[in-house]
């Protein structure tokens, strides 16, 4: 048994019918209690699923996008930037600065990086296989740590190009 938190306002999208559906997907028992906590009761491997898969809800990303780690070569990171940044105004910040104008920031680190990225509350949550996550975490970190959007796309970019070398 397997019990998560997840926001409010993420728990409350989460209807008979989508409940209904994601208990097929899961093939675990689902329950909501206290409006927030997710209690999943299944085989441990489905659970385990189900787990990463409500997580990555939680953290802001569509089901369909959570469904993707439903697939083994696929994997969920979060960065909580409370962990790293204690003033509300930094994270508010360095949060724009992932997001980038318009959201090309963002949209430039998942294409490079062939990830899903959501930004939710204090946290940067990715969606991707192994070496995908990786290439983003490298942007992301280049970012957060006061590096200029140039360097981190260069960085990125070095990280794909080795990425793709290795493979063949």
């Amino acid at each position: 048994m397997e019990h998560i938190l997840i926001p409010k306002e993420r728990a409350k999208v989460l209807d008979l019918k989508t409940l209904k559906e994601l208990r097929k997907k899961l093939k675990c028992k689902i329950e909501i209690r206290d409006a927030n906590e997710i209690i999943l009761t299944g085989e441990p491997y489905d659970e385990y699923n189900a787990r990463n898969v409500v997580q990555a809800f939680g953290r802001g990303f569509t089901l369909n996008s959570a469904y993707k780690l439903l697939d083994d070569t696929y994997f969920f990171k979060y960065i909580d930037l409370r962990d790293m940044f204690r003033n509300k105004e930094q994270i508010k910040r360095l949060k724009a600065r992932i997001i980038g104008e318009s959201g090309r920031s963002k949209g430039y680190i998942e294409s490079v990086s062939e990830t899903e990225i959501s930004i939710y509350g204090d946290t940067i949550s990715i969606i991707g296989k192994v070496e995908g996550i990786g290439i983003a975490v490298t942007g992301i970190e280049t970012l957060l740590g006061g590096g200029t959007h140039k360097k981190a796309y260069r960085l990125m970019e070095q990280a794909r190009r080795k990425t793709e070398e290795e493979a063949r």
